[in-house]
């Protein structure tokens, strides 16, 4: 049996001669399939705005330069998550908190949120922003959270970095019905991929403005953004302080050719996960769960085992050439930030998810035959010897 990673891309000759053309173009930076891919997803999520960036990362970062995030303010997010998730805050100099998962989900649990809403309420340190992470590509119970923001006067960031394709509560995730601020990405493992890339999606057309501006120096060339009369069509001014976040339209144009599957990425990937959950069922193990009206994009597939185990579990499977990953370290116990303080820790659901996670192979190319031997292997080593 071969190498099985625990995710891959999927590059066809479609996505090469996609990338090909682009490259035999006259645009290979900024160009018109920037604003083709853009289009695309804004018709996949049914958001009004989309902005495609060099990285989720920097998606991020723009979100909440975007919402104003400075120094004096709070961010919080989910600590099961990349540390992507809570950096774009500090980037922007504000003080970062984390909110604990849900026992079943492994999101950030609204009934936590809550608490920690009301007593930072009382304390004088409510979050300016919050960004719930759809883990896995599960989506957070983002009404719940949106009913807290309207409550406490907070805005939302979704890091959807996981979610594209995924549906929640029969909305494209992405949608931003329930938030200020979508963000996707488009790493090769992710769901679909522009080499690296993400992407910011909103429905507030001022806030769309001054996202396009902060990826691109602060820049615009716009006459009716501007503090005085444009010299002539050549003319742009720089607003505010920008960064260089751009995508290129050879990222793009990979981008644009693997929206044309989506669909179907995302059915293959749930129908590797109902053969997963199927194959594992009767085993001493924890198995994803997908509430009633949820749709996953499926990035990631998570078994828990028990933490006695875990270990022995990991390197067995890596043993056996599969390629397993644990997502995620919790992010409050990384080196960097033990040197913070943050309320209400130590997030006991993250640090016990933690403890018992291995995410094991899942992308649409996977084969029957790789998926009956990685579960083969995990029943080898999960059954009491």
């Amino acid at each position: 049996m071969k190498f099985i990673p625990y995710g891959r891309q999927d590059i066809t000759d479609k996505d090469i001669e996609s990338v090909v053309q682009v490259l035999k173009s006259d645009f290979v930076t900024q160009g018109p399939v920037i604003g083709q891919l853009e289009d695309k997803l804004r018709e996949v999520t049914t958001a009004k705005y989309a902005s495609v960036m060099n990285s989720a990362t920097s998606a991020l970062h723009v979100a909440c330069l975007a919402l104003g995030v400075g120094p004096g303010d709070y961010v919080w997010t989910s600590p099961n998550s990349f540390v992507a998730s809570s950096n774009c805050a500090l980037y922007c100099g504000a003080t970062v908190d984390f909110v604990d998962i849900d026992s079943k989900t492994y999101n950030m649990s609204p009934d936590q949120l809550a608490v920690k809403l009301e007593q930072a309420k009382k304390e004088g340190r409510l979050p300016k922003v919050v960004i719930p992470v759809h883990l896995c590509g599960l989506s957070c119970d983002m009404e719940a959270i949106h009913k807290l923001s309207q409550k406490y006067g907070f805005k939302i960031i979704e890091d959807a970095s996981h979610g594209i394709g995924g549906f929640y509560k029969n909305k494209p995730i992405g949608s931003c019905e329930f938030s200020d601020i979508s963000v996707f990405s488009f790493h090769p493992v992710k769901i679909v991929t522009t080499g690296e890339g993400g992407a910011c999606l909103t429905n507030d057309a001022e806030l769309s403005g001054r996202i396009n501006r902060l990826r691109s120096h602060g820049i615009t060339k716009n006459a009716d953004e501007m503090t005085f009369e444009s010299h002539g069509p050549w003319y742009y001014q720089q607003l505010e302080l920008g960064l260089n976040y751009r995508m290129t339209d050879i990222q793009a144009s990979l981008g644009l050719s693997q929206m044309d599957r989506l669909k179907s990425y995302i059915d293959r990937r749930n129908e590797i996960a109902k053969i997963y959950s199927d194959k594992l069922s009767t085993l001493p193990i924890q198995l994803p769960s997908e509430p009633e009206g949820y749709v996953s994009a499926r990035h990631l597939y998570v078994i828990r085992v028990d933490r006695n185990i875990r270990r022995k579990v990991f390197e067995g499977l890596r043993e056996a050439g599969i390629g397993v990953n644990v997502h995620y370290i919790p992010i409050h116990t990384q080196p960097f930030y033990q040197t913070m303080t943050f309320h209400n820790g130590p997030f006991e659901e993250s640090e016990n998810y933690y403890a018992e996670a291995i995410s094991i192979p899942m992308y649409p190319t996977l084969t029957t035959e790789e998926i009956q031997y990685v579960c083969d292997q995990v029943s080898r080593l999960v059954q009491p010897s």
